[in-house]
């Protein structure tokens, strides 16, 4: 087998099944041990105790795979067109949900496309070894990423692409193919820029590359099921399922093509509802609108607790309390706690005033 040719022609059935990009990369990710577990060793995990499992496999992915030497890393862009995400977050009465959440839940987006490729390397190899993941291992995606030359890992500890910003999915096949790799990211192009530093509403970004997840809005909408730390609440603002703004502030984002990929544009018009309107959703209303969608990461609680927040960072509106009030009557303690907040709140005098 001529191994270069094969590796072109990955890159070119990858660009055939909706990736913008494939490189490739050996498995060696030593060199980033130390940082990831000095910030596990500082607890900027927060509760995400899966990260503290595996890390022999994280750091040997050659262990996932039989004679696994070699990451295929996808890119896959997902920005929807004309969502308009500043004029929602200007908006405190609508909710904002973070852009790659409004569509079909990227994991099965990704992950089919990866495992088609993965059929075909396998058909044309005979007896490769050939696994497809996408978020479902330990996996240092953005460090095989970042050697594979997509891109490098920006100040807010996402992948920045020179020509595509940080608007888009990762994910890998690996293969024990010893196919050629590609050079690693050469430079890193944030330079003096620390914008996202600067914008981020909780400050979870606290040095270039350094994420406090504890703070970090994505973390307490998404990943933490327990109560909101009181004084990170007003500024989570009308943000209720994840962050961008990091992401909207890097300049780099002003080359990112936004995506023609159907499964990726915003269902049950969840780039521009009402925040009223996503309270009054009952249970059944959560998951029927959320089914197949990245929004199923939380459970319902956690949906009512994060637009409670956000109805009491909106401006004071009698519904609103009214909202809140009937909510409380059969509220669980986690939510009622939330709610209560959000009441007072939207009763201070001065933001009655206001209204």
């Amino acid at each position: 087998m001529q191994l270069a040719a094969f590796a072109n022609d990955i890159k070119h059935w990858g660009r055939e099944l909706g990736f913008q990009q494939i490189a490739i990369t050996d498995l060696d990710v030593a060199v980033y041990r130390e940082r990831f577990e000095r910030w596990l060793a500082d607890g900027n995990h927060g509760e995400m105790r899966y990260l503290e499992r595996g890390l022999e496999l994280r750091f040997d992915p050659s262990r996932l795979v039989a004679g696994g030497c070699r990451a295929i890393v996808a890119r896959m862009d997902y920005q929807p067109p004309d969502t308009q995400p500043l004029r929602v977050l200007d908006r405190p009465d609508l909710g904002y949900v973070s852009r790659y959440a409004l569509g079909r839940d990227y994991h099965k987006v990704v992950r089919g496309r990866l495992r088609a490729l993965a059929r075909r390397i396998n058909e044309r190899s005979g007896d490769a070894h050939v696994r497809a993941y996408t978020d479902s291992a330990p996996i240092l995606e953005k460090a095989l990423a970042e050697k594979a030359g997509l891109g490098w890992i920006g100040k807010h500890t996402l992948l920045l692409n020179r020509s595509a910003g940080s608007w888009f999915f990762l994910g890998e096949v690996l293969t024990d193919l010893p196919l050629p790799i590609d050079a690693p990211a050469a430079d890193d192009h944030c330079g003096r820029c620390s914008a996202c530093i600067s914008v981020c509403p909780t400050a979870a970004i606290t040095g270039p590359r350094q994420l406090d997840a504890r703070r970090c809005i994505s973390y307490l909408t998404i990943e933490y099921k327990g109560v909101i730390p009181l004084e990170l609440r007003a500024l989570i603002g009308n943000r209720i399922f994840g962050c961008d703004d990091c992401q909207l502030a890097c300049p780099w984002n002003r080359f990112a093509q936004t995506s023609a990929e159907a499964d990726f544009m915003p269902r049950h018009a969840l780039d521009r509802t009402p925040l009223l309107d996503l309270f009054g959703w009952t249970e059944a209303e959560f998951l029927a609108r959320t089914e197949g969608s990245a929004l199923r990461r939380i459970n319902y609680e956690q949906w009512q607790r994060n637009v409670a927040v956000a109805l009491g960072n909106a401006p004071h509106d009698p519904r609103i309390v009214a909202a809140l009030r009937l909510r409380r009557l059969d509220a669980s303690p986690m939510l009622a706690e939330h709610v209560d907040w959000a009441v007072a709140r939207q009763l201070e005098p001065e933001r009655i005033r206001e209204a």
